[in-house]
């Protein structure tokens, strides 16, 4: 692969300050082909980036957390059409709060709430602080969005909240997977942490990854002030144990173990068996897949792509940029990016601390800012060129 152009790409981004520094990989039929190391490990002391940096995940997490719960399933101690309330009852009183205008109408489930749900972003669990609704309004006021709580207190906000959506009617990107490994630990008996790491961290290797940055010295950092918004930039704190492992966007990584995860799912080994691995990079919203394409900015995944059971899947050849049939692909908020073209043997990531905060504060205009989601774009567009 000539990867110069994708190359030239990341040099230019750090060299017009919009992005502090970054580590490149990509692998093709299990060989790494590409690796680059940019910029600053913390552009405030000018340290320069390392290729074993430590980087915040945010929801890159989620696919670690969907994968655990898979290796459940496949040991069948859980079930997919397990209802949440059998490990955590607390959620037996749920209630839908559908939006009339600016006001609520609430509404009981017409079926209980499932860990198929959880996986697949069908549960009606939401987030406040992407775009604005009436639900979204009542989240931001519980503070569920919050790191700073602990397990307890999460779980007894949330349970009190309304659902957006009935349960497996709309895709709606929210706190599922941090409810998902919540009830994991239920089931267990044991941190999530401690799961991931008997499950998955050290069966793969993957030394570096968990809720606390195991050598904060390695930490990369973001700019000050955001670029674009010159809004102050404050990242999750992950030097010190965290009040509660929360499986949608706590974990901590470098892009080594990151690929290590992702080559174990690509091929089914040393995680999940090859069958339950494809089965959760496979399209699991369906018929749901149109009229999610509705909701226009709401709907993260965006043209092209459905939703498995923790990542984006490519179901139609148009999209923002190339891509194969059956790609997966997922990003964090703090600037992380992967995705994963089983029939090219393609897997490829970068890992950034460049947070979008327009993505927060004027998420409409996020496809259309200078890093945001275009870097997204541009990164897979250069990996594919990069085959010619």
């Amino acid at each position: 692969m000539n990867l110069r152009r994708l190359d030239a790409y990341f040099r230019r981004l750090v060299e017009e300050g919009l992005l502090p520094g970054a580590v490149v990989l990509v692998a093709r039929g299990g060989e790494v082909v590409f690796r680059g190391v940019y910029g600053y490990l913390d552009p405030g002391r000018g340290l320069p980036m390392r290729e074993d940096a430590l980087f915040r995940l945010y929801s890159m997490t989620k696919p670690w957390v969907s994968a655990l719960a898979l290796s459940f399933v496949e040991e069948g101690t859980l079930s997919l059409l397990d209802p949440v309330e059998k490990y955590l009852p607390e959620f037996s009183r749920l209630r839908v709060g559908r939006e009339v205008g600016e006001g609520i109408v609430y509404e009981p489930l017409k079926r209980p709430l499932t860990v198929y749900d959880l996986l697949r972003h069908t549960a009606g669990l939401t987030y406040g602080v992407f775009f604005r609704s009436p639900v979204k309004g009542l989240y931001l006021e519980a503070g569920v969005d919050r790191f700073d709580l602990s397990r307890e207190v999460f779980l007894e906000r949330l349970a009190a909240l309304p659902l957006r959506f009935q349960p497996g009617e709309t895709f709606e990107y929210g706190l599922a997977t941090d409810l998902l490994g919540h009830l994991l630990e239920a089931l267990a008996g044991r941190s999530l942490a401690e799961l991931l790491e008997e499950r998955l961290f050290r069966p793969l290797g993957m030394k570096d990854s968990g809720f606390q940055a195991k050598d904060p010295a390695r930490l990369a950092q973001p700019f000050p002030k955001d670029p674009e918004t010159g809004h102050s930039l404050r990242l999750l704190p992950v030097e010190t144990p965290p009040p509660r492992y929360a499986g949608g966007m706590g974990g901590v990584g470098t892009a080594a173990d990151y690929l290590a995860f992702l080559e174990a799912l690509r091929l089914g080994r040393g995680l999940l068996s090859p069958t339950m691995a494809g089965f959760m990079v496979q399209d699991h919203l369906g018929s749901l897949y149109p009229e999610a394409l509705k909701r226009g900015p709401e709907y993260l995944p965006g043209p092209g792509y459905s939703f498995g059971l923790g990542v984006a899947v490519r179901v139609e050849p148009m999209g923002y940029s190339p891509g194969a049939l059956g790609e997966w692909t997922w990003a964090g908020f703090g600037g992380t990016f992967f995705f994963v073209d089983p029939l090219q043997e393609i897997t490829a990531l970068y890992l950034a601390q460049a947070p979008n905060l327009l993505s927060v504060l004027e998420p409409e205009k996020a496809l259309h800012s200078r890093l945001g989601a275009r870097l997204q774009h541009a990164f897979r567009t250069l990996v594919y060129l990069g085959l010619e």
